[in-house]
């Protein structure tokens, strides 16, 4: 067998406070990567969550930063990408889609779906990205299961296929039936943060349950679970791969109720690595050349180093330490002499890697997110994209020695992707474009914590921008002379316009025809 078939890559994805990194804990937790499962607000003096590395998430107990884990469970390799559930930092969420081959939607039992996951849902059928739903805080009182999978089925077009079923809800959870296998298992709600062995049941209707669940409660539970069996279809993993099934796990992550179900059927259901879209050409994972792309880039992850990681999805081929690579954007050779494989923010030397797995390539400031690297074939990995930020600021420096400090810095947050960094045309100072008004409190954060640098955001008055370009050179040298005052360089040397309101960008587009507006841009 070919190792990358023993690859499972996927993401979590879900709206803020639905428990994604709860649920990213106890998946590390269960496959044996971590020994106690850290709360993502942690008390004072405990653990915090391992996928949450950043300052600024351990302590407002959110994620900001898309982070990767690997680790070994049944035969498989399972590389885990936790993505940033706050709507503000849905761009490092869409580029992190790229490098994964399914995805798991968490949902909150007593939400539903919710504006941020059906964001993130419309990215995942975009690429055609199978998923797996997980109904998670059923330990809390949640809408009727019944009505969460109608939810599902109506605003998300997709078919379900419940594979746990709930006994109960709030304080009368008291575990999972797997449909699929006929089993049930009774929970301990006491001990969340380690693995408990559960109780084992054969079918509904094991006379042995009559000992553990109060009649009424039993009999509601067993009448659900006809109605389940000849309601929904049963599980087709081909209508699954292709998009068209959702199969649904209801839980609480917290306290490790169908966690293990959930992961047991991530390594039997979910794809090993799949043909990736490239420009000549679609690679598959089974060539035999090495080659793949850069979908983040990370910097100062160890305070103790000033590092910078990029993290680069491997789309064929076999990564062996020492390699060297075609850099295909300057073509220069690179030599891979020591890439690290993940836990968060802990790392391991990576000897051997192949399709699917996540190697982080220590940088010195020559790669970048979309970057391609290759066997020597010119091949370059699409779909990864760049959004044009939508609120814009000045950095106010607080010491005006430390300018240099902060040109470096903004320069290197711009590489990760954090925010985009644009130098007017008229020599005036850097400008902060972002997506999220969060994103500003991280890069201050980040600014103070890790580059020594302090000072204040001051608002400018642009409020959208776009990338622009021309067939015509002399066209576009006409328009920024004309628009000097707007038009900036960003940091990849890239002309924008910057806006101050949508009713001037549009008379500005009819004014010059010949150039072309563009929202988005694609990294390559």
């Amino acid at each position: 067998m070919h190792p990358h078939l023993t690859r499972r890559t996927f993401a979590i994805i879900s709206h803020p406070d639905a428990g994604k990194t709860t649920l990213t804990e106890k998946l590390l937790l269960f496959g044996g990567a971590i020994h106690l499962a850290g709360a993502v607000k942690a008390k004072k003096g405990g653990k915090s969550a391992t996928s949450d590395w950043m300052a600024i998430e351990q302590q407002r107990g959110i994620s900001v930063t898309a982070s990767v884990m690997t680790f070994e469970y049944n035969g498989k390799t399972i590389n885990l990408l936790d993505t940033p559930g706050h709507k503000d930092f849905s761009e490092d969420t869409y580029r992190t889609l790229t490098a994964v081959d399914s995805a798991v939607m968490v949902l909150d039992g007593a939400k539903g779906i919710e504006a941020q996951t059906l964001k993130l849902f419309e990215v995942c059928r975009l690429r055609d990205t199978p998923i797996i739903t997980f109904i998670n805080k059923m330990d809390r009182e949640t809408k009727e299961p019944f009505a969460l999978l109608d939810e599902i089925e109506k605003t998300l077009a997709l078919t379900v296929c419940p594979i746990t079923w709930p006994i109960g809800m709030g304080e009368r959870f008291r575990g999972c039936f797997n449909v699929f296998t006929d089993t049930l298992y009774l929970f301990d709600n006491k001990q969340g943060s380690h693995i408990v062995e559960a109780m084992q049941f054969q079918g509904a209707d094991d006379p042995k349950l009559d000992g553990f669940i109060p009649e009424a409660e039993l009999k509601q539970f067993r009448e659900e679970v006809a109605m389940v069996k000849a309601i929904y279809p049963k599980f087709d993993r081909e209508h699954y791969l292709e998009g068209h099934v959702t199969p649904v796990f209801f839980g609480s992550a917290v306290n490790n109720f169908g966690v293990r179900e959930l992961l047991e059927a991530l390594c039997e259901f979910a794809p090993p690595p799949r043909v990736q879209a490239a420009d000549p050409r679609t690679v598959a994972p089974e060539e035999a050349k090495f080659s793949g792309f850069v979908f983040k880039i990370q910097a100062n992850m160890d305070k103790n180093h000033r590092d910078r990681i990029a993290f680069f999805r491997i789309c064929s081929g076999q990564y062996t330490r020492g390699m060297k690579v075609l850099h295909v954007r300057s073509g220069k050779t690179l030599a891979l002499n020591n890439p690290v494989m993940f836990l968060a923010r802990e790392r391991e030397l990576a000897e051997e890697a192949w399709p699917g797995d996540i190697i982080g390539i220590p940088g010195h400031g020559h790669l970048r997110i979309g970057d391609s690297l290759t066997e020597g074939e010119t091949i370059y990995f699409t779909g990864i994209p760049s959004f044009a930020p939508e609120l814009f600021q000045r950095v106010r420096l607080d010491d005006p020695l430390k300018s240099k400090q902060l040109k470096a810095a903004l320069e290197q947050l711009s590489e990760e992707g954090a925010s985009q960094i644009f130098k007017p045309l008229d020599g005036s100072p850097w400008i902060i474009g972002v997506v999220g008004a969060l994103q500003f409190d991280v890069i201050a954060s980040r600014l103070a914590s890790e580059y020594g640098v302090k000072g204040s955001f001051e608002a400018v008055q642009y409020t959208t921008a776009r990338w622009v370009k021309a067939k015509d050179k002399k066209a576009l040298e006409n328009f920024c002379e004309k628009n000097k005052y707007n038009t900036a360089e960003d940091a990849g040397g890239q002309l924008a316009y910057l806006a101050p309101n949508a009713w001037h960008l549009e008379r500005i587009q009819k004014d010059f025809p010949d150039v072309a507006f563009a929202m988005t841009r694609e990294l390559r």
